[in-house]
């Protein structure tokens, strides 16, 4: 349970870093850790203790006896999601420098204000 609530933790400062921040660059980095954060959760909903992997072998399931299997379907989604933030994250860094190259700043009011 408390692995669950520093999740929710993580995630709330993601929030806040989101709402409060008018640098960019830590704009980017709370999404990253909201994120983060969702995954994370992902893999502890997944997460069974003393859990085996859900292996086959030639006619059988290992670990089909009674014992608690790892649920591969959230840690296949968790890759993908890994994969994609990474490519937003570059996506948006890149968008940044390019507003910074083009205004010179990266603050967020200063850019509302600079129209054209």
């Amino acid at each position: 349970m408390v692995l669950y609530i520093l999740c929710f933790g993580l995630f709330l400062i993601g929030i806040y870093g989101l709402l409060t921040k008018k640098n960019l660059i830590k704009i980017i980095i709370s999404l990253n850790l909201i994120s983060y954060a969702v995954n994370l959760f992902f893999i502890l909903i997944a997460y069974r203790r003393d859990g085996v992997a859900p292996l086959f072998e030639t006619g059988k399931v290992v670990g089909a006896h009674g014992q608690n299997m790892v649920d591969p379907l959230p840690q296949g989604l968790v890759s993908t999601a890994v994969i994609i933030e990474l490519a937003l994250t570059v996506l948006l860094v890149s968008l940044a420098l390019r507003i910074y190259e083009k205004y010179g700043t990266f603050d967020i009011t200063k850019l509302r204000r600079l129209k054209g």
